[in-house]
């Protein structure tokens, strides 16, 4: 296991526990694969008009250099591939990059999946067009180190993307109560609303490091459809797109 302070060993063997069924779209990762589709929309879109391209085109995305943080199973990771970005996944956890590595190969899609943590690949002097710090920030044990690697990894004209859990009484009510012991939709103990992370602690560890929030966007979740759309409200889940120039004319 990594020394990296940033890495959680409880975090870690959770999810290596859970990895066989990260593309499992009926088991304990359904609402990741559902959330895919929305994220992944408002991803394409930003980064469509930060950088002048076609989101209607086959390959929108193509030539990016994106690297997803903590990348699990590689639902995103291949998702952006298929956009014609040219993906490295990252994550500290074994079981989830040979997951993501077989399920990659099984599609016929080149990625590069690596099992190192963001800072080793900061030490690598690696900087990207797009940073993808999705749904990452409530399992890191030092935020504010994590926070400054993603930073670093974000290109001089490069954008990154944040999506997390608000730290409220309504994501407790919601995130933990309702999904994971009312709804049954997560496994007890997915989420720990102590590291639920409020959007102006966010917007401070960004500021750190010369980036800016451009958009802000919640997530609302229809618990008798299990459909998710984009909402004004942040109280709990909450996606960012943030880039150099907000900071500058912040």
């Amino acid at each position: 296991m990594s020394n990296d302070t940033t890495v959680d060993p409880r975090e870690v063997e959770y999810y290596t526990r859970m990895a066989a069924t990260w593309w499992d779209r009926t088991g304990p990762f359904w609402p990741l694969h559902t959330l895919n589709e929305l994220r992944l929309t408002f991803i394409r879109d930003h980064l469509c008009r930060h950088f002048g391209r076609d989101a209607s085109s086959e390959l929108p995305l193509q030539g990016l250099r994106v690297v997803d943080v903590g990348c699990g199973g590689g639902i995103l990771s291949e998702a952006m591939a298929r956009l014609g970005a040219e993906v490295t996944g990252i994550d500290v956890v074994e079981n989830n990059i040979q997951i993501a590595r077989l399920h990659a190969q099984n599609q016929n899609l080149k990625l590069n999946y690596r099992l190192l943590t963001a800072a080793e690949l900061v030490a690598s002097g690696e900087t990207f067009d797009v940073v993808l710090n999705m749904e990452v920030v409530e399992h890191v044990a030092d935020l504010t180190a994590f926070m400054h690697d993603c930073n670093r990894l974000t290109g001089e004209h490069g954008v990154m993307f944040v999506a997390t859990i608000n730290r409220t009484p309504l994501s407790w009510l919601f995130a933990i109560v309702g999904a994971e012991y009312v709804l049954r939709w997560l496994p007890r103990g997915t989420h720990r609303w102590s590291m639920f992370r409020k959007p102006d602690e966010i917007r401070q560890l960004l500021s750190d490091g010369g980036l800016g929030v451009e958009d802000i966007t919640g997530v609302k979740v229809n618990p008798f459809t299990r459909s998710m759309r984009c909402t004004a409200m942040t109280q709990v889940n909450y996606m960012l797109f943030c880039t150099h120039q907000a900071a500058k004319t912040s």
